[in-house]
């Protein structure tokens, strides 16, 4: 049997038809705007997220750098949540690349609200950064792969609009947060002036995110993508699994979703481990782990019985269901947890 892989839906592999679709893609120089695959997925993504343009980019961390550095100017505070990717995970570079302020805000499972957003911006001061972007994470990673809905979206952007703000939805995963609440991805970025996806999670293409704005934004956009080096020639060879990933892995983003409380409602039953199931609305289980058993230890273990998971804190593990995850294979990795999880009890 192999390996079950849960660190995150990043390790997907592409399709067959993926596959195929790169092998025989049309190419052109996309620095020209010449790549025909590339124009085409950016149309399709323009399509389904209901925005003028988009970007075609290497990763989701350039993505949301580059929005930052369109939206901004240095020295300008942009707000976002405490936890949320664009301030965690990004290794600083909206300030040490765009040169803003993070103005971080502590969510409530990753959801900033609007009262939250209007305390947070300052009255103008010589002494204070110009706030000047909201960025919103949908769905919230650290939090659990929480969705947020059309009428959250709604409401925390029309606030900042209402301020002055502009906003940015780091939508890597926003085409679960679709799946989750039944709504066209569209609907849940409809008041955000850009947000960026990703194609190389769930979605199961290798690589790329696509930005998504106004006709103007993106064409400021491309420039500060040459900028950082994302300017990548004949794309439309991996463009091309991107296009396919849109087409046809979108809906099937539900089992992944029903795996996963699958694994979660398994992992409650387990002595040492708590999910707090209220939670568990994507593909995302976050474990909270016996202080007695140190997380990286149980990881460790884990490993040893052929499952493959995150610690994100001394107590804490993060498994992420995808495609190549399947029912028995959760049934497995519960398996090998309960074992786990009473070896290393039984130790101490």
């Amino acid at each position: 049997m192999g390996v079950i892989d849960l660190r995150s839906d990043t390790v997907t592999q592409p399709t067959e038809e993926m596959r195929e679709a790169m092998a025989r893609a049309t190419v052109g120089d996309d620095v020209f705007g010449e790549d025909p695959t590339v124009r085409e997925l950016e149309a399709l993504a323009a399509e389904m997220l209901g925005k003028e343009r988009g970007l075609f980019m290497p990763s989701g961390t350039m993505a949301n750098l580059v929005a930052v550095m369109t939206h901004t100017q240095k020295g300008d505070e942009v707000l976002v949540e405490a936890e949320a990717h664009t301030y965690y995970y990004e290794v600083g570079s909206i300030s040490a690349v765009a040169g803003v302020m993070p103005r971080p805000i502590p969510g409530r499972h990753g959801y900033v609200t609007p009262d939250q957003v209007r305390a947070a911006v300052r009255p103008p001061n010589v002494h204070f950064p110009i706030p000047r972007l909201l960025c919103l994470e949908n769905t919230h990673n650290r939090a659990g792969g929480m969705p947020f809905g059309p009428q959250e979206m709604d409401a925390v952007c029309l606030t900042a609009r209402e301020l002055g703000l502009a906003v940015h939805v780091d939508g890597a995963r926003i085409f679960n947060a679709a799946v989750a609440f039944a709504v066209p991805a569209k609907q849940l970025v409809r008041h955000a002036d850009s947000v960026m996806f990703c194609v190389s999670k769930g979605l199961s293409a290798p690589v790329g995110s696509v930005l998504l704005g106004s006709a103007d934004f993106i064409e400021r956009a491309r420039r500060f993508r040459k900028m950082v080096g994302g300017g990548m020639r004949q794309a439309g060879v991996i463009a091309a699994a991107g296009v396919i990933a849109l087409r046809t892995m979108v809906d099937r983003l539900a089992t992944d979703h029903a795996h996963a409380r699958r694994l979660a409602e398994g992992i409650s039953h387990i002595p040492a481990l708590s999910v707090d199931l209220s939670r568990v609305r994507t593909n995302i289980v976050l474990a909270a782990v016996d202080e007695r058993l140190p997380a990286t230890e149980l990881t460790g273990r884990l490993k040893q019985e052929g499952v493959l998971a995150l610690s994100t804190g001394p107590s804490a593990i993060r498994m992420v269901t995808h495609r190549h995850i399947t029912a028995q294979d959760i049934d497995r990795a519960l398996d090998a947890i309960r074992r786990a999880a009473t070896t290393l009890a039984t130790r101490r």
